[in-house]
């Protein structure tokens, strides 16, 4: 029986022993991250831009000081002028529907770094409840316009982000023909007051099946929406369409060629550069490498003075490990000097007039 005890005391000791030996391992490989991370090579720290540039599109999450506090502290660390604030595309079903107006007593405190577009939770949203009500009537139109001039009144620079095709992700599947009298409408409005329309749109040149990746809350079929969008860009040639996340694209048919094609016909058409490192999906811009396509360099260089920045960039940044700005960056400080003037700083400016005065109080 003792001995059986002392067997049994001997093993205690050795798992003691072995559990004090993994705990202890295990913290010793817990410091080697630590000390790797410190350690980490220079690529893997923020790089900032090469040459300033505004970021077209960015959004928020949190209360307005957390998210402001947060975009002015990024701003030196990505070497950027400055960004523009504006919602997602929403409806007035969303129980915690967004709209960036909570934004404006800070945005106007630092207007020389920041702006807002907005009517996606409202604009949008007035949109999407047409679409299924079937009214676009004359009472309608005018709470429209009423809304869309108060944005502008209250110092928004544009209108943004609404959509036409837009699938499920923490707003509902959204669709909208983009010659809907309400667009339109708008329109008209951004010829009347030089105020662009940031406008998210899958692709898709024909009707087709949904593919099996997009899940099964969005529909089993996409309608065709290329042509609808460009009897919107031919409505009202004063208006400045802006066709949010050029690199971003879920159909596969937002092309180069496309983009060259719609480019060339439409001259009041421009497009943001959106790269996403965790999801960088169909017609990605950057190889495997993290270089420019030449396909995709020879558009930028083709047509300079028609990209803006537009990085899609959630501000406080969230916990992932890679940034949507930073590899847009990426992109960006890979472009010759001349082009990345002009889609850094020179274009926000020329398609955004009104971001450069500071907002009536």
């Amino acid at each position: 029986m003792r001995a059986i005890f002392k067997f049994l005391l001997a093993m205690l000791v050795v798992c003691g022993i072995g559990f004090v030996g993994f705990d202890k391992a295990r913290s010793l490989r817990a410091n080697e991250r630590r000390d790797d991370s410190r350690a980490m090579p220079a690529q893997a720290e923020p790089v900032p831009a090469l040459s300033p540039y505004v970021d077209t599109h960015v959004h928020f999450d949190g209360d307005a000081q957390t998210v402001v506090q947060a975009a002015l502290e990024a701003l030196g660390r990505q070497n950027a002028a400055k960004l523009f604030f504006m919602p997602p595309p929403d409806t007035f079903d969303t129980p915690n529907r967004l709209e960036s107006d909570f934004l404006l007593p800070l945005v106007r405190k630092n207007s020389d770094k920041l702006a807002i577009l907005a009517g996606g939770g409202t604009l949008n949203a007035m949109i999407q409840q047409s679409v299924k009500s079937g009214d676009s009537g004359a009472a309608l139109q005018a709470r429209f316009r009423d809304r869309a001039e108060e944005i502008l009144r209250m110092g928004g620079v544009g209108f943004g982000e609404l959509t036409t095709e837009h699938f499920v992700s923490d707003t509902p599947y959204q669709y909208a023909s983009s010659d809907h009298p309400l667009l339109l409408l708008l329109a008209d409005i951004s010829a009347e007051h030089n105020a662009p329309i940031v406008i998210h749109m899958e692709a898709a040149p024909q009707d087709m099946a949904a593919p099996a990746l997009l899940g099964p809350r969005n529909p089993a079929r996409i309608r065709g929406n290329v042509a609808a969008f460009e009897r919107l860009l031919e409505h009202n040639r004063g208006a400045r369409i802006v066709w949010a996340h050029f690199g971003s694209d879920s159909l596969g048919f937002r092309t180069p060629e496309m983009a060259r094609r719609l480019l060339r016909a439409n001259s009041n058409l421009y497009m943001e550069i959106k790269t996403d490192p965790l999801n960088p999906r169909s017609n990605y811009p950057l190889d495997a490498n993290g270089k420019i396509k030449p396909e995709y360099m020879q558009l930028f260089t083709d047509f300079p003075d028609r990209f803006l920045i537009g990085s899609d960039q959630h501000y406080p940044e969230p916990r992932t490990s890679a940034q949507r700005w930073q590899t847009g960056i990426n992109l960006f400080n890979q472009l010759p000097a001349d082009v990345r003037a002009k889609i850094g700083t020179e274009n926000a400016a020329r398609v955004y007039p009104l971001s450069v005065r500071r907002p009536a109080n």
